[in-house]
């Protein structure tokens, strides 16, 4: 999921203001409850060392049943 307003990096996130950064966390939430996914993951890759190559904030929403997890 990707913000509409432009910054590189979940580091520059203070530059939303605070309602406009919750709006998007719900967003996440809404969009992963929407999915039916009841259990997931969010993640985010903060610069190069964590694996970011898209420089335009977003995070990833992962589901599914994790194997091996009773």
């Amino acid at each position: 999921m990707i913000p509409e307003r432009h910054v590189e990096t979940f580091r520059d996130v203070g530059e939303f203001p605070p309602e406009e950064a919750r709006r998007m966390l719900v967003f996440v939430a809404d969009t992963a409850r929407a999915a039916g996914l009841e259990d997931y993951k969010v993640v985010v890759n903060v610069g190069p060392g964590a694996g970011q190559t898209v420089f335009h904030l977003h995070w990833h929403v992962l589901g599914g049943k994790i194997q091996g997890l009773a």
